[in-house]
């Protein structure tokens, strides 16, 4: 059995430390940081392959986040659930495996079509660990069986715990930096709804900074019609006018119209392969495939949701989930605000007219010795024969009495 290049002698393991010791008193760079662990880890094994996995998500999924070989595609995108995997399965038992050959024909082993590299023989796994609490994990393959030296497996360890805190504060820095872009979009947002533009316009801007914000193809407000039977879209900026026209979706016969009932958001992995979605066509057609559905809430009614879309399949995060919900209640109280000034505005209108017709009512019965009633019925049936409203048939009858008396 071959063996790869692992016995290190005291001067190479002396100079590996310190170029560990550079990066975690370099920068917080994330993607720096894991490439230069990979390269550290690559000229220590001499391995076909180096992956690096970390936990997200709350903990919950292990994300491919570095590589030796190009899978930029896959970054990011490739992930276990906690205890999948051989990976997963380092990560959650906090143990090194390492397996000589046939790593393969392991019962932890799970195959990513993406990642040729899972047909090699030999493998070694490292947990990541930061104060006792695995965060992630190191896997080295190689295409022909190996033996992997106890000295080395002890060295990649110790790397492993070393970096732990660097990624952790980087990752802290990352989520800081991602919060602090959110609360910008946000707070765009709040400006939006204080100031005096119409409805549309503002959801027309919640639509587009929500996007941004999620990286999300498509963004959409859609609202509850009079009867509550049906949501309508209202506001989106996809630039596709077959999403703009599709018909409206029936509250208990969508996914959609479930958010609005729950009042609680659901997401969907890939909702061309999801039997309650009704536009699978024009999914496949405009290329969207993870959905995340929010309720749009105020004074504890659903009023309407909130629906982003992805190109590619993406789970979506706690923060995102949460996100989103805040906009969709900043939305809600956008509209309720605009429809309590618009009711205020008609009350105010009708109060206007109400005064104008006294007024013209205290003309006609004057001028023609009329009754209240008889002189409100003759202004009642002449707005009705020349289908105007009683405020201007009212305003007619005051002009003409200002010209008579001029």
């Amino acid at each position: 059995m071959e063996k790869n290049r692992l016995q290190i002698s005291d001067k190479e393991e002396l100079a590996i430390l310190r170029r560990i010791v550079e990066i975690t008193n370099s920068g917080i760079d994330l993607k720096v940081v894991l490439s230069e662990v990979v390269s550290i880890v690559n000229d220590m094994t001499m391995a076909d392959a180096v992956f690096i996995y970390l936990l997200e998500n709350k903990k919950k999924r292990l994300v491919l986040m570095a590589s030796k070989t190009p899978h930029k595609k896959e970054l990011g995108k490739v992930n276990l659930k906690k205890g999948e995997g051989i990976a997963g399965w380092v990560a959650q038992k906090n143990k090194v495996v390492a397996i000589k050959q046939n790593a393969f024909e392991d019962p932890r082993f799970k195959s990513f079509e993406e990642l040729p590299e899972d047909k090699y023989e030999a493998l070694l796994a490292t947990p990541i660990v930061y104060k006792n609490n695995p965060i992630g994990a190191i896997n080295i393959q190689h295409k022909k069986p190996n033996e992997y030296a106890e000295r080395t497996i002890q060295l990649i360890s110790l790397i492993a715990k070393q970096i732990s805190g660097v990624i952790t504060n980087a990752q802290l820095y990352e989520e800081t930096k991602s919060k602090a872009l959110q609360f910008d979009s946000l707070m765009k947002v709040s400006r939006s709804i204080t100031s005096q533009d119409y409805l549309d316009e503002i959801l027309g801007l919640i639509v587009v900074v929500t996007a941004g914000m999620l990286n999300s193809k498509i963004c959409s407000i859609m609202m509850l019609d009079k009867k509550g039977k049906e949501l309508m879209i209202k506001a989106t900026q996809a630039l596709s006018e077959e999403y703009k026209k599709k018909p409206n979706v029936k509250v208990n016969e969508s996914i959609s119209g479930e958010v609005v009932k729950t009042q609680k958001p659901i997401t969907i992995l890939d909702v061309r392969k999801e039997k309650k979605y009704g536009f699978k066509e024009l999914a496949i057609k405009e290329k969207f495939t993870s959905m995340l559905a929010v309720p749009m809430v105020v004074k504890n009614k659903a009023i309407g949701v909130v629906n982003v879309y992805t190109k590619k399949p993406h789970v979506f995060s706690e923060d995102e989930i949460d996100v989103l919900q805040i906009v969709a209640n900043q939305a809600a109280v956008a509209i309720e605000n605009t429809h309590l000034m618009d009711d205020a505005l008609k009350a105010k209108e009708a109060l206007e007219a109400r005064k104008i017709v006294e007024r013209a009512k205290g003309v006609l019965m004057r001028l023609n010795n009329l009754s209240e009633d008889a002189a409100y019925r003759l202004i009642h049936r002449k707005s009705m024969d020349t289908c105007k409203t009683m405020k201007q048939i009212a305003e007619s009858i005051l002009l003409l009495e200002d010209i008579k008396s001029s």
